[in-house]
């Protein structure tokens, strides 16, 4: 999203429009000046310093961030005047038609001479009023006393200059291809740690899974109907391939068997669409913005569900088949609960796996499923001495 910043300025462009338009009328009827004839006549010869008729000249600098008076420039110093000297009325007016005659845009062509002439006119405006004039020589020096009656600065405000829906769509579409992200990056981590155990034959001592014991079983199925087959093919590819495994030595020959077994153990964890336990190939249902249109029924449906569950334990009955199956789901956790088979899952639920006590006895007995015979007797003897039963 970008912003930017947009000043308010139509007020003081209506502002300029009223001051050059009073400025011209006023320079050409010459009745603002407030000069005796005689006056006139030497003000007609009065000469500034050459530099005051070029965009070079130095208008000096004023805070004045909301342009009451002659906005960033020094009144004074554009009317080639110096604030010290505590100049006349007379002497404004002098600089004045001077500056004036020059840079009127009737007469001047140049560049920028509009806007210089309105300038000079606001300048003679001001120090030309004497309440204005005394405002502005008090705030030069007292930049505190004008920020308190003005304001410390310009209004800014920020405007989007973005579209609000696109924004909005943007934000949807990258937090849905974010929440796909997420959910393949699980996948495949998961995919990857199964490929490596079955690969390397680990254990589940070792860290391997049933997964991963599971496809390597398969694999080896699958590599052994291959090496058959491959015994009876008579082309000429087959005969090539039975050559080259031949002439290789038996380090050489294992190496190619494991790569051959690493392929097919690749094809089958990559066939799997979902692992269970939250592991699962992404769909266009796991999408941030499906799922968000999804959260209100979502919530409803839960707190339908928490109503109905308190009733019936205020009615003192017995647990349905649902909330049994929720609450041992939660207890063991979603890659316990999508492994298990459905005779498991009938058994865990009568054991009321959601009291601590319950659950830890059940992960002792399943702890205890997964060990070697020898572990086991291990297991049994340190039991019947009365220590705590545990098998490194």
């Amino acid at each position: 999203m970008s912003y930017g910043r947009r000043k308010t300025t139509c007020s003081n462009r209506i502002s300029h429009l009223v001051q050059f338009t009073a400025a011209a009328l006023c320079f050409l009827s010459n009745t603002c000046l407030g000069a005796e004839d005689e006056s006139k006549t030497n003000n007609s010869k009065f000469q500034l310093d050459p530099v005051h008729y070029t965009d070079q000249v130095d208008w000096g600098s004023f805070y004045d961030p909301q342009s009451i008076f002659c906005g960033e420039f020094d009144c004074y110093k554009i009317l080639a005047l110096n604030y010290g000297t505590d100049p006349s009325t007379k002497e404004i007016t002098r600089n004045y038609r001077a500056l004036g005659r020059y840079w009127h845009p009737d007469k001047n062509k140049e560049k920028g001479a509009k806007e210089r002439f309105v300038k000079i006119a606001r300048a003679y405006e001001v120090l030309t009023n004497k309440e204005t004039r005394d405002q502005y020589d008090f705030f030069r020096s007292r930049p505190d006393a004008y920020m308190e009656k003005y304001g410390a600065s310009v209004i800014w405000q920020y405007a989007p200059k973005s579209d609000t829906a696109f924004v909005i769509l943007a934000l949807l579409a990258l937090l849905s291809w974010l929440s796909i992200w997420i959910k393949k990056t699980r996948w495949r981590n998961l995919a990857d740690r199964i490929i490596r155990a079955a690969v390397e034959g680990l254990s589940i001592k070792d860290g391997g899974s049933s997964e991963s014991i599971e496809f390597r079983r398969q694999a080896m199925e699958k590599l052994a109907e291959q090496q058959q087959a491959a015994d009876t093919d008579q082309s000429t590819t087959a005969k090539e391939k039975k050559k080259k495994l031949k002439g290789l030595d038996k380090k050489d020959l294992k190496k190619a068997q494991e790569e051959e077994l690493k392929a097919i153990i690749v094809d089958l964890v990559e066939a799997v669409n979902d692992f269970g336990g939250g592991f699962a190939k992404p769909t266009w249902r796991d999408l941030f913005i499906v799922k968000l249109l999804q959260a209100p029924y979502v919530m409803l449906m839960s707190m339908l569900w928490w109503i109905q569950y308190f009733i019936r334990r205020g009615r003192g009955l017995d647990y349905t088949e649902e909330e049994l199956e929720y609450f041992t789901h939660k207890a063991v956790g979603d890659a316990i609960w999508d492994t298990v088979t459905e005779e498991e899952k009938a058994e865990m639920k009568t054991r009321q796996l959601w009291i601590f006590d319950n659950l830890q006895q059940w992960k002792e007995e399943e702890e205890y499923r997964l060990l070697s015979p020898g572990e086991k007797k291990q297991y049994n003897r340190l039991k019947k001495k009365g220590n705590n039963a545990k098998v490194d």
